[in-house]
């Protein structure tokens, strides 16, 4: 009989840890919505794990990055067991985000928490030159960004520039070494890249620097 009672606290507790425990991850994921940084500091300081993931597997400082929630995202930042490189499904990071977004002070707080700057595949400068966010290409470069970092599928942060970016973008690239002759897995470079969108500056830029690299004589 008293082992049964036992069991029946121990179940009473535990149920009532476990909805406790599912209203305060509803409460995280609300506040990084509303960018509420009283309740979420709140949870943290009662010891909810600032790693944790919503329901589409994004870690919480993911999210706040996305949202945007920059209150979440310094508080975040502030905690001493943030895992600064936990990815998304994608394997997208932190610092790919904030380069994405061209967020230049958050690039640098989080490479200050040792955010790889040079992860495989995808990089945060494909990201930047994505968008043609010229000081954080500049800073990632900076910080030894590999300038021909080539993703799964062949593609260089040149090629993003060249399709997505603009002609500084491009130009601030090959003046740091990027390799206009560089193919992805379809064969294209990012010339081609250039001219399929009709970027007509940029793929000029690209042509002069690919005659620039020909042993002269040669056209």
């Amino acid at each position: 009989m008293r082992n049964y009672i036992k069991f029946l606290v121990f179940t009473y507790v535990f149920i009532g840890f476990s909805i406790c425990r599912a209203g305060s991850y509803e409460d995280f994921f609300l506040a990084i919505d509303k960018d509420n940084a009283v309740v979420v500091e709140s949870l943290l300081q009662r010891g909810f794990d600032p790693n944790t993931v919503n329901p589409r597997g994004l870690p919480a400082l993911l999210v706040s990055i996305k949202a945007p929630a920059p209150k979440i995202v310094k508080l975040l930042l502030a905690h001493p067991e943030l895992k600064v490189e936990a990815r998304s499904p994608q394997d997208e990071s932190a610092l790919m985000l904030a380069a994405f977004a061209g967020d230049l002070a958050l690039c640098e707080a989080l490479v200050v928490l040792d955010a790889d700057v040079n992860k495989p595949g995808w990089t945060p400068l494909h990201y930047a030159a994505t968008n043609a966010h010229i000081a954080v290409m500049q800073y990632l470069l900076d910080q030894f960004a590999y300038v021909d970092a080539t993703s799964p599928n062949g593609t260089t942060p040149l090629m993003m520039a060249a399709m997505y970016g603009n002609s500084s973008a491009v130009k601030l690239l090959l003046e740091a070494g990027a390799d206009p002759g560089l193919k992805n897995d379809k064969g294209l470079g990012a010339l081609e890249f250039a001219q399929q969108v009709k970027k007509e500056e940029s793929a000029a830029i690209i042509a002069a620097f690919i005659r620039a690299r020909r042993p002269k004589g040669a056209w």
